[in-house]
């Protein structure tokens, strides 16, 4: 994997349609791959630097963010950028925001590819909440063993739900400071299994999952799980659209690119 920090990645020789594609979900690394293999589009990966070992992608990886939405205009300006795609997580909100004024600034066209979100099932229990505090308040006020997949990023908005034993599930160390006072924390990075989230559940005697709807059938299991077992899932709803164009087919996004 080559990851790059601040030299260009693209070829001055080659006359070709220059693709940002700002990542960090799976859909990113698919559209990498169909990048790659493009001979009229070269392209590059923005990843925020969270993680401190990335996936591959087919794609040179730049790492950290570009200054705000000066910092971008300036990148889509100076690297030429002829398309943007933004294939980052359905919550990564301030990067999203920035890209849409950075793309209007230098008159870069932009196109969201995202999954689509979940919807409740017949036999689902889902509370449907804006954010992490209407998340914690919905927990109730007896205390409950809650399983907190929402990885690290805000988990110290429970911190006001103090009463409730928490299992919270992360790839990178969380800041100690940020846990509720009772709170287990384990490591994995999904896709997970089925029957290895419904033993999780079971194992851990858990009564309600807290869970982003960040859709896709990746991290779908979760929610599989919470309805075999018949548990609460308490259901953040993704942000607001920027109102930018949006898609979540791979082949419309490399349509786009080729445009």
């Amino acid at each position: 994997m080559r990851v790059e920090r601040s030299a260009s990645v693209f070829s001055s020789a080659t006359p070709c349609r220059r693709a940002l594609v700002l990542g960090g979900s799976s859909e990113a690394r698919i559209l990498a791959t169909r990048i790659a293999a493009d001979s009229r589009l070269q392209g590059v990966i923005s990843l925020a630097g969270r993680t401190s070992a990335p996936l591959a992608h087919d794609l040179p990886i730049r790492v950290g963010g570009f200054g705000g939405v000066e910092g971008l205009t300036r990148y889509l300006v100076e690297e030429r950028i002829s398309h943007v795609v933004d294939a980052t997580h359905p919550f990564a909100g301030r990067i999203s925001a920035n890209a849409g004024a950075a793309c209007a600034a230098a008159g870069a066209p932009l196109l969201v590819l995202t999954r689509p979100p979940w919807s409740p099932g017949q036999s689902d229990r889902w509370i449907e909440v804006v954010d992490n505090d209407a998340a914690a308040r919905a927990l109730g006020a007896a205390p409950r063993r809650v399983f907190l997949a929402i990885g690290r990023q805000g988990v110290a908005d429970f911190r006001a739900a103090a009463q409730h034993d928490y299992l919270l599930r992360v790839i990178e160390p969380p800041r100690t400071g940020d846990l509720p006072p009772i709170c287990e924390v384990i490591f994995g990075r999904g896709p997970f299994a089925l029957e290895d989230e419904i033993a999780l559940m079971r194992d851990r005697r858990i009564e309600a999952v807290v869970t982003k709807n960040s859709g896709g059938a990746l991290a779908y299991a979760k929610i599989e799980a919470a309805r075999a077992l018949g548990l609460d899932v308490i259901m953040i709803a993704r942000p607001a659209s920027g109102g930018a164009t949006t898609t979540h087919s791979i082949d419309a996004a490399m349509a786009f690119l080729a445009s």
